[in-house]
């Protein structure tokens, strides 16, 4: 149920008839719709919706128990190909309707804008069923504790699943009650995170271990995990690289460059316009669902950044600036901040909505583009049985390099490379003139702290300012919009407002990119910032019993169950960035709270969670940074920024930052200012050799080897 599409809106949908009911039908009953109040893209498409839709709110949940009606809510997104089927087939019917509205009060939930709510009804619907998906529909009773629950349902499923859920509210109130006290109680053990009172003990040989049974799920030939769908999880490939950069693993190295190559080849990533799109649905990465998702894309360019500065491999770079420019060209607002995903629909030639319709093509097409240099081009982007998707459409996919290319056509790899610039102008001119996919125009404050960190990594790679431009752009606008009086978070802005209380996930994703951000501009405010971020999370979402995070604060409306999150996903683990911050922060402040948390955390995890290496990446980097020597890289002196450019283009885990170009009262770089002379320390949890005055003296005692 992981699939995903375009919206298509409501009043689109209205003009077409519905089991016998025409627009003019449909429009003379009335309905008490009260999403066309709301601002998120997914709840306005269902705001014209027969069905009494009500927004996550007191005074919906409140209705629910005046009225004494069992509850559906609804969840989904606005880029979800099965939610919108499901609302075509079933939302928009007169007849479900009726039965939705008679007996029950339905509830729709953005989950990009509400993820609290999602991971509890998630849970939910993975106790009952064993997995997962959206759309995600759940029963509960008037006090929001879930009963049934399931993803798509066919419309006359969904009736008879309907029918009998009333029905059994209405005599067998106990026996409902029954169901939500145990399922309830499920959700609650599933979510508790004990605190681990046992010897801390880490260890290479552990370490290694989790990484070696991560292994056997790995996909050798084509990167990624065996089999499909496939998703490209960024942080999986940041700690495999971490791993290999300390261990001499030819085989971990040989599988990231394999991903990371075969995902840049494939149709995954988009060959004309750059950016990447969810996930493959396939294993060789060739046909996506197409819809491209920030978060995605934010992380790529922090994954491809640092993988350059690894290996200087100049396909990374082009992944980099074409995914950038991706992302300023159709996500970017004027105020700095990111829009949150394109859909995957949109009309074809007949002005039908179609997936895939806006990226694919026809060998037709194409021929009459590209004109003589069809064969090249056929060949360099396959246009043949490899290549081709459904109804004679091709997914433009690589799989020879462009030596490979030029080689096999006796032409220079200067010449191709021209060629290929070319083409992709050519084509994203043609392209631009199709009907475009449609917009999630709300922007998410974590979603776009990951994008700041992505910008933030390119410029320390690549030195371009432009990155750096964009970069504190998007951090002035989080700074402005995002930021209460009170130094809490909002989580969503839309059309100049910003609401919602900001989750655990915001905190620190917020607070990563600020340390980031410190260590490029050497302006010591980002890192207050991120420590008062941090601050704020003690205070608000600290659980003093497991020493753990929970993902709503304390400050927020009560939910059936607080969800403490430990995996890793598309999105990292809110846990887990915590605790990394908390790390960095002790190395800042030698402040030893910070590390004693952070590595209690880590304690409490290491059973359950480390040994399933691809959801718990994040926490893997944690255990490397503490077991193995985190280099702390204090630069003080008019050199500094200089210097600490220098550094940042090289590739080098396990380290950290402090600069000033000033006297400065971080405890790093504290009584070591000289308005003469620029000095380098390299330290050890604040331990520190003799100073030096070159990079590469100070890279000597890193034990850096080029």
């Amino acid at each position: 149920m992981y699939k995903i599409t375009i919206l298509i809106t409501a009043s689109l949908l209205l003009l077409f008839s519905c089991d016998g009911q025409t627009k003019k039908q449909m429009s003379a009953q009335q309905y008490t719709n009260s999403l066309i109040k709301e601002t998120s893209p997914y709840l306005l498409q269902h705001a014209h919706n027969p069905v009494n839709w009500h927004a996550w709110n007191d005074e919906s949940l409140a209705l629910a128990k005046k009225e004494n009606k069992l509850i559906i809510i609804s969840i989904g997104y606005a880029a979800c190909h099965w939610c919108h089927v499901m609302e075509h087939e079933s939302f928009e019917d007169t007849i479900v309707a009726k039965v939705m509205n008679n007996s029950f009060i339905s509830i729709k939930v953005d989950r990009e804008e509400r993820p609290d709510v999602d991971q509890v009804y998630m849970s939910a619907v993975q106790l009952m069923t064993g997995s997962g998906g959206w759309p995600l529909n759940v029963i509960a009773l008037p006090d929001g504790r879930p009963i049934w629950g399931g993803t798509y349902l066919r419309k006359k499923d969904w009736i008879n699943a309907l029918n009998q859920l009333a029905k059994l509210y209405k005599e067998s109130p106990k026996k409902a009650e029954g169901y939500a006290a145990n399922l309830t109680n499920g959700i609650n053990q599933n979510s508790l995170v004990p605190l681990n009172n046992s010897k801390k003990d880490f260890n290479k040989i552990e370490l290694d271990k989790a990484v070696s049974e991560w292994q056997k799920s790995l996909d050798f030939k084509f990167g990624g995990r065996q089999g499909a769908p496939k998703f490209p999880i960024p942080n999986n490939f940041i700690f495999l690289m971490q791993y290999v950069s300390s261990n001499n693993n030819s085989k971990l190295l040989d599988y990231v460059n394999t991903s990371l190559t075969k995902m840049a080849y494939g149709g995954i990533y988009d060959q004309i316009g750059g950016g990447f799109s969810r996930y493959a649905t396939d294993s060789k990465w060739h046909i996506p669902h197409f819809e491209k998702m920030l978060y995605d894309n934010g992380q790529m360019l922090s994954l491809y950044s640092e993988a350059y500065a690894a290996t200087k491999n100049e396909l990374y770079k082009n992944v980099v600036f074409e995914t950038a420019s991706f992302l300023e060209r159709e996500l970017l607002d004027k105020s700095g901040a990111f829009y949150s995903s394109l859909d995957a629909d949109s009309k074809n030639a007949d002005e039908e909505l179609k997936e895939g319709a806006f990226y694919s093509w026809t060998k037709t097409e194409l021929k009459t583009l590209i004109k003589s240099d069809f064969d090249l081009f056929a060949d360099y982007y396959n246009i043949n049985n490899y290549g081709k998707w459904e109804e004679n459409n091709y997914v433009l996919i690589r799989d020879k390099s462009d030596s490979e290319i030029a080689k096999s056509h006796k032409i220079s790899k200067k010449k191709l490379n021209e060629k290929v610039k070319q083409w992709q102008k050519l084509l994203l001119e043609k392209r631009e003139k199709r009907s475009r996919p449609r917009l999630d125009d709300k922007s998410l404050t974590s979603w776009n702290a990951l994008t700041l960190k992505g910008y933030i990594t390119a410029y320390k790679v690549f030195d371009d300012n432009h990155f750096l431009e964009i970069a504190e752009k998007n951090a002035h606008f989080i700074l402005t919009k995002m930021l209460k009086p009170d130094g809490g978070l909002f989580r969503n802005y839309k059309n100049g407002k910003s609401n919602i209380d900001g989750y655990l996930e915001d905190y620190a994703n917020v607070a990563s990119a600020f340390i980031d951000l410190y260590q490029v501009t050497l302006d010591q405010k980002w890192l207050q910032l991120a420590k008062q971020l941090t601050d704020y999370s003690f205070d608000h979402f600290f659980d003093e019993n497991s020493q753990m995070f929970y993902f709503t604060s304390n400050t927020s409306p009560s939910l059936v169950s607080k969800k403490i999150e430990t995996d890793d996903n598309v999105i990292p683990s809110s846990n887990a960035t915590t605790a990394l911050n908390l790390f960095k922060l002790y190395h800042y402040y030698s402040n030893s709270k910070y590390l004693d948390v952070a590595i209690q955390m880590l304690h409490n995890v290491k059973d359950r969670s480390i040994t399933y290496g691809a959801g718990a990446s994040n926490w893997l980097i944690l255990y490397s940074n503490y077991l193995e020597k985190y280099y702390e890289i204090a630069i003080v002196g008019p050199k500094a920024d200089v210097f600490t450019q220098a550094f940042n283009k090289i590739y080098l885990p396990n380290t950290l930052i402090a600069a000033s170009k000033t006297d400065s009262d971080l405890p790093l770089l504290e009584s070591r200012f000289s308005e003469n002379q620029t000095r380098i320390y390299i330290c050890v949890d604040g331990a520190c050799k003799r100073p030096v005055s070159t990079v590469d003296e100070a890279l000597k005692l890193l034990n850096f080897k080029k």
